[in-house]
């Protein structure tokens, strides 16, 4: 039984240029140490390179499209039974659904070496957008992983 209350959940404010929560959220993922306005410069610029290399889309559309190829609908949690260690299926609901497509953007947009983050973003972006990249392979590798345990979805709490 849970001992502690419920956390309430902190409202994201939406960013300056396209009032969306989730491009606020992107930016506030990037951030670090606080410099906020150093993450708005890389999204905005990894924007502007989204709308120069897809002209026929706005670049909001193309990471919403590129956020919702990323974003995993299962994922498995350890449960330990009896001594053994199951790896058991558990859906995610939206809000982690989000938060995770978003980390796994970010982080592999920051570990394409010897480019500059907007530019490594933009193209982590493109690459979701188009179901390549490293985001959509860790999304069906998980898939995968949840689908190989499935033997054990009925251990799920």
């Amino acid at each position: 039984m849970r001992r502690r209350t419920a956390v309430k959940k902190q409202l994201t404010t939406p960013d300056v240029k396209y009032n969306s929560e989730l491009v606020g959220r992107l930016i506030n993922t990037i951030m670090k140490r606080g410099k906020k306005s150093t993450a708005q410069r890389i999204v905005y610029g990894a924007f502007d390179i989204l709308k120069k290399k897809k002209k026929e889309m706005e670049p909001l559309e193309i990471f919403l499209q590129a956020l919702e190829n990323v974003k995993p609908k299962l994922e498995v949690k350890s449960r330990r039974v009896g001594g053994a260690t199951y790896q058991v299926p558990v859906e995610i609901n939206n809000e982690r659904q989000v938060a995770l497509g978003m980390r796994w953007l970010t982080g592999f947009a920051h570990a394409r070496k010897g480019t500059v983050m907007k530019d490594a973003l933009a193209a982590e972006i493109i690459d979701s957008f188009e179901n390549q990249g490293s985001a959509v392979k860790k999304k069906e590798d998980t898939h995968k992983m949840a689908q190989a345990n499935k033997a054990f979805a009925h251990y799920r709490w």
